[in-house]
């Protein structure tokens, strides 16, 4: 467990390297996570062997597929640490509020399309075996 403690903090840190401090700095710029209400930092663990199925999912369907109802992509991750490199995927999602999250949520799950693509990228099984889900905001001193 401390692992993945390590590697939530890991994410938030990374996660404000590459968002925080990447824009031109102005006070008129505005990226996706300074509009968002509150964050959603998702862990899949996928079966054994599926974790190239799961980036393929997320990168031909899944990634449009949230945009599409209302979900803010920010990053995406691959962990380093050994016990998790080969079957893990963590990404970050940004929501104009915990009550916005929930209907793009049931949007999503209930869109056609990504029932197609759900169904066929488990013809040969399942893929995910465990998803954690933490609902976060930015604390008033966040930069």
């Amino acid at each position: 467990m401390k692992s993945r403690q390590a590697i939530f903090f890991f994410i938030l840190i990374f996660s404000y390297l590459i968002t925080g401090c990447s824009g031109a700095g102005g006070a008129d710029t505005q990226s996706p996570e300074s509009e968002a209400g509150i964050y959603e930092l998702r862990t899949y663990t996928t079966h054994e062997g599926k974790l190239d199925d799961l980036h393929t999912r997320f990168e031909n369907h899944t990634m449009a597929l949230f945009e599409k109802h209302g979900m803010t992509n920010i990053s995406y991750w691959s962990p380093e640490n050994t016990e998790l490199k080969d079957n893990t995927l963590i990404y970050l999602l940004s929501h104009e509020s915990r009550e916005a999250a929930e209907q793009s949520w049931q949007a999503f799950i209930a869109d056609e399309e990504w029932q197609d693509v759900f169904e066929a990228s488990r013809s040969d099984g399942p893929i995910v075996q465990n998803v954690e889900s933490v609902f976060m905001h930015k604390t008033p001193y966040s930069p």
